[in-house]
């Protein structure tokens, strides 16, 4: 199968696309349902009100939300559509849906239906999906509702159209099922949080809002390869391997040219991304060979969660029609850059001014400082819960390895804005001292020097007018950190303005005010901030120092869902409540087992399957070849290092079966306990363990089994066959 796969992926052709559009801003949002299709298929007092209900927060009518469904339908139909799902975001970490059709039977004839109650809300079943606990099996009923600030869509597949309607997920108590629901509490959470704090500067400001974009790195492979690695099928990722010759190490990959068969593969993708709204604006190379990146421009940040869920599902459908498989998971390929997903989050006003925005002058921007302090004091007493947001069985083997930050949360902000806040805690009135400093090389334009660097080793770096949260895994589901991050901010906003308000009543002025509290809280925060390198065993050792926790798995992060620190965040604020808490503790740490399970018993069938028959295989070519050297007369020396390297393989064949007997027996005694915290640890500790070893062996026996008797794909092949 190895090398017919092989064969395949060598002999595909470039699939033919559409390469003759040229007004593509024409194409921009054609299968949504948004502001263009609403003006032409509503009614003008019907499309204000929407509109209008929308900026509130408020419910939509039920009156006016039959007048959409009407449009709604009619535009779906017009479209092509035959049906209509719910889209929503269950805790799984992908999207779900349930069709229906928009036609009854009606007298012996189809007719058109499509009702106010069938767009506001559905009932998928509530107990097949995961629940932590909220639900028992025998409870089936939830509901879908849906979100009309995330337009509408049409998913386009080979057969045929569906309208798709986002939605949130709850059971039939209201217990949020999803990251949508909740995403949309801390969204308003921050709003006003926010909006309280930018009165003290502005009180004509009414809203602010979260901005998100977010960069979504993958790998490629050709299907046919993919069929033929039984652990790229069922887990995303390669249990097995030798690291090839060549892997990354001359750096040719990254932001080189793009291969011709991926580059359509790029195109097409971002063709159908434009017809959904979603505005991709960058593709490169990335560091690993057969990885690449792509990325929009920013949007409010629930569409921008939504339109990365979309992406993931659109590039798994133009990955088919190409030939490829996209690879979302974080470290599909050991020795090598694995994949994360980096959301830079930024707070726009409704006057559409940044406020994480410097200027010319950070220091005298007294606005700028105040948000800009309170995110760094939120990351500081919040960092082990936005470490735990991110936290998953895959992003275990990214964290801390090549190119992926370590699981020690720091803040990077840069030298310039260093200074700025040494400044501004002594008082000092100096304006930053690279304003407006240029690069100047003969014949080129000037170089504009940014505020701060880079830092790919932070896990939480400012990167200009922005906060890039780095740490984010590539399969992941972004509303679970932006929920924390979201939450996090606006929980220190509001302690920010109760202590700056409890000066103001003791009559300081607003502005001697705000700097007293910033100042404070200035230096019980700085221990949060680093500038180096990451991934040094001399910062590790400084971070325990400063008392930064540097938690190294999911199963210990994923304990501070049952701390004080997450009740006051998330329970105080009404995110969540306890029992919505706890259940996404016991989802995690069951969604944690059954990874690591799934990997152990795939890791068992590909040793015993594939490995061990083909070192028993090659054993027999080696005894083969010693009987002939015997009958042709081969000298005792040659016979010896044949002897010896026969002797080797059977070694390590018998060592190979000895630690899969050793991890299944540790997966049984594992699998008999019933409490999950422990079933977890037993796993994380136990289990996982043996994977290492299990790997080590089988690798060394792919480096010396003859290549025509090894019959699991190579590194090689599967990363260089293109």
């Amino acid at each position: 199968m190895r090398f017919k796969a092989i064969q395949v992926a060598q002999s595909r052709t470039i699939p033919q696309i559409n390469t003759d559009v040229t007004d593509i801003p024409s194409l921009f949002g054609i299968n949504t349902f948004g502001k263009e299709a609403m003006k032409e298929y509503l009614s003008k007092d019907v499309y204000e009100s929407v509109n209008k209900t929308i900026k509130a927060g408020k419910t939509i009518q039920r009156d006016i939300a039959q007048k959409v469904a009407d449009g709604m339908k009619r535009w779906a139909l017009d479209k092509g559509a035959i049906s209509f799902t719910h889209w929503f975001q269950p805790l799984t970490g992908l999207t779900a849906e349930k069709h229906d059709s928009f036609y009854e039977v009606w007298e012996g004839k189809a007719i058109e239906k499509f009702s106010a109650n069938s767009l506001s809300q559905q009932e998928p079943d509530a107990s097949s999906l995961p629940s932590g606990g909220l639900r028992n099996t025998f409870e089936a009923r939830g509901y879908t509702a849906w979100d009309p600030s995330s337009p509408a869509f049409i998913m386009e597949k080979a057969s045929g159209k569906t309208l798709c309607i986002p939605t949130i997920f709850v059971s039939y108590h209201g217990e949020a099922l999803d990251y949508k629901a909740p995403l949309l509490k801390t969204m308003a959470l921050l709003s006003n949080a926010a909006t309280a704090v930018c009165n003290y500067f502005d009180n004509t400001v009414k809203h602010v809002g979260a901005s998100l974009g977010i960069e979504q790195e993958y790998f490629l492979i050709d299907r046919a390869l993919y069929d033929a690695r039984p652990d790229l099928v069922l887990t995303g990722r390669t249990v097995l391997g030798q690291s090839p010759a060549k892997g990354q190490q001359l750096e040719d990959h990254y932001f080189g040219a793009i291969p011709s068969r991926v580059f359509n593969f790029m195109y097409d993708l971002e063709l159908e991304s434009m017809k959904l709204g979603i505005p991709l604006r960058t593709r490169h190379n990335e560091v690993a060979p057969g990885q690449y990146e792509c990325a929009p421009m920013f949007e409010e940040i629930n569409l921008a969660v939504d339109h990365n869920q979309l992406l993931m599902d659109l590039m798994e459908e133009v990955g088919r029609k190409h030939g490829f498989k996209v690879l979302l998971h974080e470290k599909p390929f050991a020795g090598i850059n694995g994949s994360g997903k980096h959301n830079n989050w930024s707070l726009i006003t409704d006057k559409g001014n940044n406020l994480l925005s410097p200027g010319n002058d950070p220091l005298s921007n007294l606005q700028f400082l105040t948000f800009f302090i309170n995110i760094i004091k939120a990351f500081d007493y919040s960092a082990p819960l936005l470490r735990a947001s991110i936290a998953s069985a895959a992003n275990d083997h990214r964290l801390g390895a090549n190119e992926a930050p370590p699981a020690i949360m720091s803040v990077f902000i840069g030298s310039t804005l260093t200074k700025v806040l040494n400044d501004f805690e002594a008082g000092k009135k100096s304006k930053t001292e690279n304003d407006n400093k240029k690069i100047n090389i003969h014949n080129l334009p000037d170089i504009l020097v940014d505020n701060t660097d880079r830092n790919r080793t932070s896990p939480f770096a400012f990167t200009g007018n922005k906060f890039e949260f780095r740490a984010v895994g590539s399969s992941e589901n972004c509303g679970r950190p932006m929920i924390a991050l979201n939450a996090a901010v606006a929980n220190q906003l509001i302690a920010f303005k109760k202590d700056v308000d409890a000066l103001i009543a003791k009559k300081k002025k607003t502005e001697d005010a705000i700097k007293e509290v910033l100042k404070s809280y200035l230096k019980t925060s700085k221990k949060v901030l680093f500038e180096g390198n990451g991934y040094s065993d001399e910062w590790a050792a400084e971070a325990k120092k400063r008392g930064l926790e540097n938690i190294k798995n999911t199963i210990g992060s994923l304990e501070i869902y049952l701390s004080k620190m997450a009740d006051d965040i998330f329970v105080k604020n009404g995110i969540f409540t306890k029992e919505e808490l706890h259940a996404r503790y016991e989802i995690k740490l069951e969604d944690y087992i059954k990874k690591i399970q799934i990997e152990g018993r795939i890791l068992e069938e590909m040793v015993y399957t594939l490995v061990i028959p083909a070192a028993i295989e090659y054993q027999k070519k080696l005894a083969d070849s010693c009987n002939s050297s015997v009958n042709a007369g081969i000298s005792k020396k040659n016979m010896k290092q044949t002897l010896d390297f026969l002797e080797e393989i059977w070694s390590l064949t018998e060592m190979l079966k000895k630690e899969v007997d050793i991890m299944v027996e540790h997966r049984k005694k594992a699998n008999v306990l019933t409490d999950t915290t422990k079933k977890a640890k037993a796993y994380c500790n136990n289990v996982k363990p043996c994977f290492d070893i299990i790997r080590k062996c089988s690798d060394k026996l792919e480096r010396y089994i003859d290549n025509d008797i090894w019959k699991v794909l190579k590194y090689r092949e599967l990363l260089f066959v293109k």
